[in-house]
């Protein structure tokens, strides 16, 4: 039989007027893979702290086993200045280099890199460096709150088969939906003070939950028909002297019905996005495009185009430039070669990591989404304000708050909330689920899979990129490829380089075959995504020489001076992208041999 390894036993915690922990109560046990749940503030991170002894319960006790073996994932950086990789893991776990060498070939970290610096590696690869010297202290548990923020894909996968194969327990607060469905085996829901726990992954809990407010609801209804019933036959009656028994019993039947109490739920998130004008063709095109600092080149030679209405992720290592490149696209940063070349009459929303720290505190939440409605074209109304206010909790007293005391998840919602009221033909987001919890990121992700405009956006939320995305940008060693068969497809790949590079022997550098098999795939995408746009580009051109003719051919003489020279364009033009269309044609060809 599993043994407890922690107790949390009748905790109480507040802060201020604010209770969080109102007499949670929760048994762990050493094989427990808990994932947990819960909207922000509900005291998932509290509960962390508390287990963790760093910070004290108001009432109540933590009871640790002697045998209990704690680590956790450092939130912060636990570095020395100019450490090396292998230093801070021999340092931190006070381990043999060896050893530290051996667990860091599990997260993918070569030879080469624990002679580096910790400072020069990516925010991914920092991460992988502290997974590791979290794991080097030997623990029979692991305490992981929110390890997916600003994770890439690659280190979230290697987390994800590590915990699959860590025989210990653990315990994570995520609102990565697919991250704590892959890894966990129990959940733990924090609510209204309490902790419910539920012995079946997070998706298994949800259900059950949802059967359980369903069969709460049918049998309150049938108790609210059958008092109703009562109740008449009771008014009806009592007078009569041949029916006041009846009566009497009726009320005794009365008095004995009980509904169900359906704990009352936190206010629940519906967003409706105003829809912006309807227009075709591309919304923009990076041609020959450099993006970096000034003495810093992070990606050239790109060449994209995105077409209006497509929803495009992009994504990446940490530290390959993908933030670099949407500021570059909000015109935030000056491209260092190349141009950016925007539809026809485009708006730009943008919003960043930092941008909501500078929100201009002394407006209220109602009049700071007024102000961008006003702002925006087409008539937004008060009542459409107040709708989408509240459809990001900012409802009743709360819409009247000035931006100033509000938490950062609060301002995270009200700059969307005002970039949506903006009705922008493309809107441009970094990292837009942080600091949202479920409800809110499955709202925003419903709301933007029906905008019909066009989203650039950067996510490590699986679940969201997945319901959002149309399209993937990559940005991977200062390339940037478009790929246009979706995330999951472009998700099996990353899945099968993460593990043929798990499977090979450490070297210093990747093998040669997967760099030239890799550079293959990137060539022969692109190649296919110039044919796309060719033909689009040639049935066009197609249709404007045909009407041209057409035009010539009935009226010869007005038509003629006019249509003639554009003719000519048309018919040059549709020569060359025929040529480029014939080359791409002949490269997939020899790609794909």
């Amino acid at each position: 039989m599993a043994r407890t390894l922690i107790r949390v036993d009748d905790i109480h915690k507040a802060y201020g007027p604010q209770n969080v922990l109102d007499g949670a109560s929760l048994d762990i046990q050493e094989d427990y893979k808990l994932g947990v749940i819960g909207r922000n503030g509900a005291g998932k991170s509290t509960l962390c702290r508390l287990i963790l002894g760093e910070e004290e319960a108001d009432a109540g006790r933590i009871i640790r086993h002697d045998d209990l073996r704690l680590s956790y994932l450092e939130q912060k950086d636990p570095f020395l200045a100019g450490e090396t990789v292998l230093d801070f893991l021999m340092r931190y776990s006070e381990r043999e280099d060896w050893r530290c060498g051996k667990l860091a070939g599990r997260f993918l970290l070569r030879q080469d890199q624990l002679a580096k610096q910790v400072a020069s590696l990516s925010g991914g690869f920092q991460t992988r460096v502290k997974l590791c010297a979290m794991l080097l202290r030997e623990p029979n548990f692991l305490i992981l709150d929110e390890p997916t923020n600003y994770l890439d894909l690659r280190t979230l996968m290697l987390l994800e088969s590590f915990l699959r194969d860590w025989d210990g327990g653990f315990m994570i607060v995520s609102h990565d939906r697919e991250f704590l469905k892959k890894t966990c085996t129990e959940t733990i829901e924090v609510d209204h003070g309490r902790i419910e726990f539920h012995p079946a992954p997070v998706e298994d809990y949800l259900a059950y939950k949802e059967e359980q407010k369903k069969q709460a609801e049918h049998h309150n209804a049938s108790v609210s028909l059958r008092a109703k019933q009562l109740q008449e036959f009771v008014d009806k009656n009592r007078a009569k002297a041949s029916k006041a028994s009846q009566a009497q019993s009726k009320m005794k039947m009365l008095d004995r019905l009980q509904s169900i109490t359906i704990e009352h739920a936190s206010a629940t998130v519906a967003i409706t996005v105003p829809p912006t004008e309807a227009r075709t063709g591309a919304a923009f095109r990076a041609i020959g495009l450099g993006v970096g600092y000034p003495g810093k080149i992070i990606a050239s030679g790109i060449e994209l185009e995105v077409e209006r209405g497509k929803h495009v992720a992009v994504l990446g290592d940490n530290g390959q430039g993908k933030t670099t490149l949407l500021r570059t696209l909000a015109g935030e940063l000056p491209a260092l070669a190349g141009a950016i070349k925007w539809g026809h009459a485009v708006r730009i929303g943008h919003y960043a990591q930092h941008v909501y720290q500078a929100l201009p505190p002394d407006l209220t939440v109602q009049r700071y989404l007024e102000k961008a409605a006003t702002e925006a074209p087409g008539h937004t109304t008060s009542q459409q304000v107040l709708d989408l206010a509240g459809a990001f909790l900012f409802r009743g007293e709360a819409a009247a708050k000035r931006i100033g005391v509000l938490s950062g998840g609060e301002r995270s919602r009200l700059l969307l909330a005002g970039l949506l009221l903006g009705r922008y033909a493309v809107l441009l987001l970094d990292e837009p689920t942080n600091h949202l919890d479920f409800d809110t990121v499955e709202a925003l992700a419903a709301a933007l899979e029906g905008y019909n405009g066009t989203i650039v956006f950067v996510s490590h939320d699986r679940t969201f990129v997945s319901q959002v995305a149309s399209d993937i940008i990559e940005v991977r060693d200062g390339r940037v490829t478009l790929y246009g068969d979706g995330y999951d497809a472009y998700c099996w790949r990353v899945e099968q380089e993460v593990r043929s590079e798990a499977a090979a022997p450490a070297v210093a550098a990747p093998a040669p075959e997967r760099r030239d098999n890799r550079d293959r795939q990137e060539r022969l995408q692109k190649a296919r995504n110039q044919i796309k746009v060719a033909e689009r580009d040639i049935a066009k051109l197609e249709a404007e020489r045909d009407r041209l003719i057409q035009r010539m051919a009935s009226d010869p003489v007005g038509s003629g001076a006019k249509d003639g020279p554009r003719l000519q364009t048309v018919v040059d033009e549709l020569e060359r992208l025929e040529a480029r269309w014939l080359e791409a044609g002949q490269a997939v060809q020899e790609l794909e041999k």
